[in-house]
């Protein structure tokens, strides 16, 4: 378990570049940041300024042009397609602006599926998914299809999906765009909860600068490169 404060994403001098018909399209210019376990970072930026392309990398999505990404001591450089594969599954989870919930489970099985996936036995990972679902408040919901929750608990579900396997670090791209503010209000608050008593560390990218301003840090995306605020 990783300590409070000790780093557990590092990302040094890197560069991303797409190309396109008119040339080569520079995103990302030699970006360096640190998340460090216990805390939430806000990546904001406005929209084109290439907070996914950074998230994608950061979650070892994509592969960066130059530069490294250091994830729970691992340089990901340096492992093979496999070992990044493993990494990315067992060391950061995943939440995006719409849940991807899969409609035909309940939150309850939304939850416990990737633990099974990930070698789990199914009454361990039925444990730990309620134990999460109750954390959040959605005990009495478990059993209930997406279909059948609100917004705000969809999203709740899949925060704490994300969460299953005990990832070092979460990734949440606009994690409350698509609620409105008072839910948005509440879904942050629960999901500060879970990193402040928890051993992991979140990357945000968030256009709600009421949500960004409620975290530890704000980083900015300008011109491919990340400035603190």
């Amino acid at each position: 378990m990783a300590e409070r404060g000790i780093a557990i994403m590092t990302l040094e001098g890197v560069m991303r570049s797409y190309r396109q018909a008119g040339g080569t399209l520079d995103v990302l210019r030699r970006v360096s940041l640190t998340v460090n376990a216990g805390e939430m970072v806000a990546l904001v930026g406005p929209s084109g300024a290439g907070k996914s392309t950074l998230l994608h990398t950061a979650g070892l999505l994509e592969r960066p042009d130059a530069g490294s990404v250091v994830i729970d001591g691992q340089d990901a450089g340096r492992l093979s397609d496999g070992e990044r594969t493993e990494l990315r599954r067992t060391a950061v989870g995943f939440v995006y602006q719409f849940h991807h919930l899969l409609p035909e489970f309940s939150a309850l099985e939304n939850v416990t599926l990737p633990q099974m996936i990930a070698g789990v036995p199914k009454r361990q990972a039925r444990e730990r998914a309620m134990e999460l679902l109750e954390g959040v408040g959605l005990a009495g919901r478990a059993s209930h299809r997406p279909a059948r929750l609100s917004g705000g608990e969809q999203q709740r579900v899949a925060i704490v999906r994300a969460l299953a396997n005990r990832p070092k670090l979460l990734i949440a791209d606009e994690p409350t765009g698509n609620l409105d503010p008072h839910t948005a209000g509440e879904v942050f608050e629960v999901l500060k909860g879970l990193v402040r008593g928890g051993s992991f560390g979140a990357l945000v990218a968030t256009h709600n600068l009421e949500i960004a301003n409620r975290m530890d840090r704000i980083l900015e995306l300008r011109d491919g490169a990340v400035v603190q605020r």
